[in-house]
């Protein structure tokens, strides 16, 4: 007994003495981010007009979706009211975002841009450990240090932090969800798939899919915890705002009339080869969802690990190739496909080299393309049509294919 009160003595020490260093280390980061970057250049434009339609709520008491929290963004940002030709501004989330900021609001903004980016980039290296332990991948040291560097410095990722966009939260939360039920922390689980919402264009489909295995493995719990969870988030909204679904679909209506670019398949058929349009468009993407609706029935249908990850990255892949309006930062969700890749790859050498050749291209490609501050159409290309051809080509490893190992979570 007293050697195992010793034992579990220093281990509580070990734990107390990383949370503090963790701690210390998060501090240090967010005053180095403030005085460093927010103090001087205020930015996360994404950012910003939840921040300020949440703070303008908590404070005065608007709604984030009144012409008043629209203009107060817009003179934020612009230090006037928008254009006609500009980016509106407008607020366009859920209503429960507010709730999510709460903290955030009574913070100058430097310091408030500096504490989500910070907050972001522990979002995103939380999010890549719960992957790496969800498709049980072992890499050595330094190649585990090297994705650390690598999931913050790449494109789509940094791009995410330095606009402060919500699509991290989302990657969080579903990478959490994954995990979770194969856990079987199935409360867990669909509480936190119901906070992926924040941003519904992401998980249109995702959604329907673990909804439906979770169905079909008669996982009510985790149905349950995210059905209940959604009305928390929904009924809240309600009693505080009553009117806030009517604001929030008016500004979603709204978003595509002062955003240049719709889908990669829009890019590819409006684009690049507008003799392609809207027929070619249609046909793209029902091709598509039929090619999702096959790997659905065959994961569905085999109850394999392997079936069910290739699914899932084919369906935040289609997710994003089809959905009316994208942004390259909702690419952050691809870490999930990325890293069930890695884990399937024999060799380390070919993941270090993928990762250091694909940090400097994917930056090269924005800096040749950029005009002015806004991003070009050949960012939203490459990255997603990769894993598209990557995982459509993907064949179960022969030690997969001959334990019929079966996937016990949603």
């Amino acid at each position: 007994m007293i050697v195992r009160a010793v034992t579990m003595s220093k281990r509580l020490s070990k734990i107390i003495a990383f949370l503090l260093l963790l701690g210390l280390t998060i501090a240090l980061n967010v005053i180095l981010t403030y005085r460093f970057f927010t103090s001087r250049i205020p930015g996360a434009n994404d950012f910003f007009p939840r921040w300020e339609g949440a703070r303008v709520f908590w404070q005065k008491g608007l709604s984030p979706y009144s012409q008043e929290a629209t203009l107060s963004i817009q003179q934020g940002i612009y230090g006037r009211p928008a254009r006609p030709d500009e980016d509106q501004c407008l607020f366009a989330y859920p209503f429960y975002t507010v709730f999510f900021l709460f903290p955030l609001v009574w913070l100058p903004y430097p310091w408030a841009q500096a504490l989500w980016m910070v907050f972001l980039e522990c979002l995103i290296l939380a999010g890549l450990w719960l992957c790496i332990d969800l498709f049980q991948w072992r890499p050595p040291v330094l190649l585990l240090a090297l994705t650390n560097l690598w999931a913050i410095l790449f494109y789509h990722q940094a791009r995410a932090i330095i606009l402060g966009q919500f699509a991290v939260v989302v990657f969080f939360f579903l990478a959490l969800s994954l995990w979770a039920t194969v856990k079987r922390r199935d409360f867990l689980g669909g509480s936190s798939l119901a906070l992926t919402t924040f941003k519904p264009q992401m998980v249109f489909l995702v959604i329907p899919f673990l909804i439906l295995r979770s169905a079909l493995q008669k996982r009510w719990r985790f149905i349950g915890s995210f059905l209940a969870t959604m009305a928390m988030l929904l009924g809240l909204s309600w009693a505080v705002e009553p009117s806030w679904f009517q604001g929030f679909l008016h500004q979603v209506r709204a978003y595509p009339t002062y955003t240049a670019f719709g889908s990669p398949i829009w890019i590819l058929t409006s684009y690049y080869f507008p003799a392609l349009g809207k027929p070619v468009e249609l046909i793209s993407t029902a091709i598509l969802l039929s090619l999702l609706s096959y790997f659905w029935a065959r994961a569905l249908k085999d109850g394999a690990d392997f079936s069910f990850y290739k699914a899932l990255g084919l369906t935040l892949v289609i997710t994003n190739l089809i959905a009316p309006r994208t942004a390259t930062t909702n690419y952050v969700v691809f870490l999930i496909p990325i890293v069930f890749l890695f884990a399937l790859t024999r060799h380390y050498l070919w993941v270090a080299l993928g990762q250091i050749l694909s940090l400097p291209a994917f930056w090269t490609l924005f800096a040749l393309t950029v005009k002015g501050d806004f991003e070009q159409p050949p960012m939203y290309l490459p990255l997603p049509f990769l894993l598209l051809v990557a995982l459509l080509l993907l064949q179960a490893p022969p030690q997969v294919q001959g334990s019929g190992n079966k996937h016990k979570s949603p």
